[in-house]
């Protein structure tokens, strides 16, 4: 299934005990329909992150032969906030995470200043330098080991990952970061926003940079607002 949530009305993508998390949703209303299997997410997103493309695996029962049924079903069951766009038939061995070679994010950034309506949707910064935003945002393309641009907490097997690309690029009001990696560390894109926010401003360096890429020094750990941050594509 290829889905997408609004993440502000959620405590994540993963289901955690008495949290309201899309998982969670998503697997109470299968169940209803006779659908039991655990559903496996092709990406973990935090609190208040959306998306427009995550992609859910699962195994149904061979009495829901019509799947473009079962997906207007839930549609019609889950709450608005989730929607299911598209479920297709794939091989047994497929899984929604470990069968994934890309995955594509966004970071959406309003030049005005947000509103009621669009605040749990954007993140708001003006005046920011793109030019030296992207040639900051080049020196994480590669392979390289992320710990220092990750949160402590999910104790990967291993903090190397490869970014493949890193584009910024302005329409009208609004200004997009597009990553493509092979997969992310925790909070590792909001760390390098915030990281590449601070180089705007000149808060931090180049130098500073490849200080904490490199593990020499970890200059700064905060987060940027998850508002702006939605998954949006899997490539498998």
């Amino acid at each position: 299934m290829t889905i997408s949530y609004d993440g502000s009305k959620f405590f994540g993508s993963q289901k955690q005990p008495g949290k309201n998390t899309v998982q969670d949703h998503l697997e109470d209303v299968l169940k209803r329909l006779g659908i039991t299997s655990n559903t496996d997410f092709s990406g973990r997103t935090d609190k208040h992150v959306h998306a427009s493309g995550q992609v859910v695996s699962c195994i149904v029962p061979i009495f829901w032969n019509d799947l473009t049924k079962l997906k207007d079903k839930l549609n019609y069951m889950l709450t608005s906030s989730i929607r299911i766009s598209s479920i297709s038939e794939v091989d047994k061995n497929f899984h929604a995470r470990f069968s994934a070679k890309k995955r594509s994010y966004r970071y959406i950034i309003s030049k005005k200043r947000l509103t009621a309506f669009n605040n749990n949707y954007m993140a708001y910064k003006d005046n920011l330098d793109l030019k030296s935003m992207q040639e900051a945002a080049n020196e994480f393309i590669g392979i390289h080991d992320f710990e220092y641009f990750s949160k402590n907490g999910s104790e990967p097997i291993s903090t190397i990952r490869e970014i493949y690309s890193i584009k910024l690029y302005e329409y009208k009001d609004v200004i997009v970061l597009k990553f493509n990696a092979n997969s992310y560390l925790r909070s590792q894109i909001r760390m390098i926003v915030d990281f590449l926010f601070k180089i705007s401003s000149k808060k931090v360096s180049i130098e500073d940079l490849r200080n904490q890429l490199n593990k020499k020094k970890l200059v700064s750990w905060t987060l940027a607002s998850p508002n702006g941050l939605y998954l949006s594509r899997i490539n498998y």
